[in-house]
């Protein structure tokens, strides 16, 4: 019991750089609380004292906001910073080395009994206001975005982000450096994402417009290839798409944004 204790408390320093000392954690953290509290009532679910674990997991919700069933399962080492609106259902199982912030739902999306909420592997780490529904695997070392919603598995080392959740996925013409860079920050990202991260949807409407740009370019092969043959083709050249790309918002590194772009 010792020994969780103090993974628990030390666990706190590596996440969270406003962490001074283990007084202040024991005393002021309240994901420290509402875990220490959890420890206890699910001891006492699984002895079936199961009124006792849901009083004293209600105590603990009105005194930190972290509602946490006794019957959820969690790993060592397991981090809820700042806490407040974290759900954690009956039959979800946390892995070890985990982090939650707040806002997080582990939710079910039946009213079925039986497993109905999600399992979080090792080494997770789901950002504010994110919801993961119904009993889907979150993978090793995944990343969950904030204020995402996850309806389906999440394999390893992979990052959901939007509503619905989808998976990150670099395009073909970034080069490697970039995702190199960005593996070295997702090794401990708070609240599950990076300034830098790719946008999945301006990558998919990207690549649409690069085939439409294609397909323009194959309509003038062929107009060309008309009017030469001396057949009329259309009434004029079709507009162009250039310029049309989709970038992030945030500036690239070692840039800042002009007065223009800040409004002056």
């Amino acid at each position: 019991m010792w020994q969780r204790l103090r993974e628990d408390v030390h666990c706190v320093f590596d996440r969270d750089p406003a962490a001074r000392n283990v007084f202040e954690i024991l005393t002021t953290y309240p994901g420290i609380h509402a875990l220490l509290v959890h420890r206890f009532s699910h001891r006492l679910w699984r002895i079936k004292l199961k009124w006792l674990a849901r009083f004293i997991s209600t105590f603990a919700r009105w005194m930190t906001g972290i509602e946490i069933h006794p019957g959820a399962t969690i790993g060592r080492r397991f981090f809820i910073d700042h806490g407040m609106g974290v759900v954690i259902g009956e039959t979800a199982v946390i892995g070890d080395d985990c982090t939650l912030y707040h806002g997080v739902t582990l939710g079910g999306t039946s009213w079925q009994k039986g497993k109905r909420h999600p399992t979080l592997c090792n080494n997770i780490v789901v950002g504010a206001g994110a919801k993961i529904l119904g009993p889907v695997t979150i993978h090793d070392d995944a990343r969950i975005g904030s204020n995402s919603v996850v309806l389906k598995d999440v394999p390893a080392h992979g990052t959901v982000v939007g509503v619905p959740g989808r998976l990150v996925e670099q395009t073909p013409r970034q080069d490697k450096e970039l995702r190199r860079a960005i593996a070295r920050k997702l090794g401990f990202d708070a609240y599950g994402t990076t300034p830098d991260m790719p946008d999945p949807e301006a990558s998919v409407i990207n690549r649409m417009l690069e085939h439409i740009q294609l397909l323009d370019c194959k309509i003038e092969e062929m107009s060309k290839t008309l009017n030469e043959a001396g057949l009329a083709s259309g009434n004029g050249p079709l507009p162009s798409l250039q310029n049309c790309e989709l970038y992030s918002v945030a500036p690239p590194e070692g840039q800042t944004a002009t007065s223009e772009e800040n409004g002056r």
